[in-house]
């Protein structure tokens, strides 16, 4: 959830270690900090708490020009927002680490430390590493050497990087459990955890796989494998690119990525429907012959892309007439469960790196699964990489913290895994035919939704007020209500639930009074007229509703229920549809609260730790 930068180089690096924390900044922005080797061979190093320019601003009143440095953005786990407990921390003034992830043993190696005369000046695990480090440097001569002996005492997760003020010209760094990409260069070399860090310095890059270590000089890179066995990893050229520079004529990234979704479903369609079918390759080089013996799927996700996996299970077995089952990462892995026979295990997640799920995937390997599919918008992540299969959505970078157009295209792979699925199933024709119309649509109808941005932004000084709010829907709009939900609490703070609307008379209706929103999604279903006996319900007991309501549907709002009318979508994406004005109303009704859109406090866009 934090952002690594390091750089060994024969130029000065602080300002290329600088514009690679901006663009981590979205994956960790409470604090930030740098350290170089100065031409004295000195550790020079700055931290601030807050936003990346601080640090940059920090550094202009106090220029640092050493040629290898390593630097951080920070999502605090362990210890408060203070600029003592940002990264890197430094060891008796040479050993400087930064680190991402939780190192689980910390309290039993701080207190082994404190025991050897070492004295802590922060609370983070962090600060383990880097005098361990100091520690075992005392008994093995050569940095590596002695980052290999600290890493072994290490439980948890980390992807470290590691500079010595008597080594200079070198890093060394480890992975267990969170993501470390090395870029190549000419007389240079860098480490980042993301290779958008890097882009502007170098588009090849060497992907480290778990219990990687590896050696960073100016002239090379030396890794090794978890056994310690000398490995040469494959180099890959990166086409990627990075939009998070501007935001165009839009106030925010979410508002830019919310209009940026037709484009993305285009993206992420185009190609894969040919002649009315799943094109061979949608998911990969035989994924054909994995899928037409699937007789059940099981999803693990988390938070946005659990949601995505809830909509799925209605698709799945309605459509594929293939039982499924969805479950949040953190649970599946900590628990016993049954694998039903000739199963594939669906992972979904946006950075391709999100712990839990990462670690879900890894168990299924033991578990008997037939195969695995990530669907996922990072094409060099692990989960790409370590899963048989793979779906990639193409939305581009998203920067916002809160998913918008990953979601929507999670959605779309999801419903193309639906069709595959259904063809090797005997689904008929015309029904293929149906689900390919539908999606073909979906970009259309989504163009659609995005005229109701006026109307939307309109209403949302009604919510300046309130602190609660709940979101209703029935069938595959469930976990819809679940997402909107979600993406209120994330950028507004307002306290947001989610209720399946049959749900009502079993708790919820306790609280229903006119300070509360109660907000419904409502597409011309077959739930339709179940639905509108659930609003009855909440108008019965005096409470205000905001109904996004398909245009046929026939809702009359009045004064206690506002009606904003849909165009007409097939039901099938009418999920996906429905979910842009609530991602809407989320934006605007955060701007009314003046909370930070794209950076909302306490949250980060790649959740790398448990």
């Amino acid at each position: 959830m934090c952002g690594i930068v390091g750089a060994t180089s024969e130029r000065r690096i602080s300002e290329i270690l600088l514009e690679g924390l901006k663009r981590l900044e979205y994956r960790g922005y409470d604090s930030a900090g740098l350290a170089v080797l100065s031409e004295n061979g000195q550790i020079e190093s700055l931290r601030r708490t807050g936003k990346v320019q601080e640090l940059k601003d920090a550094v202009g009143e106090h220029p640092l020009g050493g040629t290898t440095g390593i630097a951080h953005t920070r999502w605090a786990t362990h210890g408060g927002v203070t600029e003592a407990n940002a990264h890197p921390h430094i060891s008796n003034d040479c050993i400087a680490v930064v680190h991402n992830g939780i190192i689980e043993n910390h309290s039993k190696l701080r207190e082994k430390l404190r025991e050897l005369g070492y004295e802590f000046r922060s609370d983070t695990d962090t600060e383990v590493i880097c005098h361990l480090v100091h520690h075992e440097k005392q008994q093995h001569a050569d940095l590596f050497d002695a980052v290999q002996a600290a890493v072994k005492q290490l439980d948890g997760a980390y992807g470290t990087v590691v500079m010595d003020c008597q080594d200079p010209g070198r890093l060394v760094v480890a992975r267990s459990g969170s993501p470390l990409v090395i870029g190549l260069g000419i007389g240079e070399n860098f480490v980042a955890s993301d290779q958008l860090a890097l882009l502007p310095v170098t588009r090849k890059f060497m992907y480290l796989e778990e219990g990687d270590m590896a050696d960073i000089t100016r002239t090379g890179v030396k890794v090794y494998d978890k056994s310690g066995s000398r490995i040469e990893r494959a180099i890959h050229e990166s086409d990627g690119q990075y939009d998070a520079g501007g935001k165009g004529n839009y106030r925010h990234f979410m508002l830019k990525e919310i209009h940026e979704q037709p484009s993305a479903v285009r993206n992420a369609l185009e190609g894969r429907l040919v002649d009315g079918k799943v094109s061979g390759n949608a998911f990969g080089e035989g994924s054909m012959d994995v899928l037409k013996d699937i007789e059940h799927v099981q999803i693990v996700a988390c938070g946005t892309s659990y949601h995505a996996g809830m909509v799925a299970r209605y698709w799945l077995e309605a459509l594929a007439g293939v039982s499924c089952n969805v479950e949040i990462a953190s649970e599946f892995r900590y628990r016993q469960s049954h694998v039903h026979p000739n199963s594939l295990l669906v992972t979904i997640s946006q950075s391709g790196e999100t712990a839990d799920t990462l670690a879900a995937l890894r168990l299924s390997k033991e578990l008997g699964y037939k195969g695995s599919l990530t669907i996922c918008n990072v094409s060099t992540s692990s989960m790409v990489r370590e899963s048989d299969l793979a779906y990639m959505t193409r939305a581009g970078t998203e920067i916002g913290v809160a998913s918008t157009k990953a979601f929507t295209t999670q959605l779309v792979g999801l419903m193309m895994l639906v069709l595959a699925l259904g063809q090797s199933r005997g689904l008929s024709g015309d029904k293929q035919q149906h689900i390919v119309g539908a999606l073909k649509a979906l970009p259309a109808k989504l163009e659609e939704a995005l005229l109701l941005s006026d109307e939307i932004e309109a209403l949302a000084p009604e919510f300046a007020d309130k602190f609660h709010s709940l979101f209703l829907g029935r069938g595959s709009q469930y976990p819809i209500a679940m997402e909107g939900a979600l993406k209120l609490k994330e950028i507004s703070y307002i306290h947001a639930e989610a209720y399946a609307a049959g749900e009502l008379k079993h708790g919820p209706l306790a609280l229903i009074d006119a300070e509360m929103p109660v907000i419904v999604v409502a597409p011309n279903d077959e739930l339709l007229e179940k639905l509108k006996s659930n609003v009855e319900e909440v108008r019965a007991r005096g409470g205000i509703m905001y109904v996004f309501a398909d245009k046929d549907a026939h809702f009359q709002g009045d004064a206690s229920m506002r009606v904003i009318n849909v165009s007409h979508c097939d039901e099938l994406i009418a999920p996906i549809v429905y979910t842009i004005p609530l991602q809407l109303l989320s934006y605007f009704v955060a701007i009314i609260k003046g909370t930070d859109v794209d950076q909302p406090r306490n949250l980060a866009k790649s959740v790398t730790v448990e």
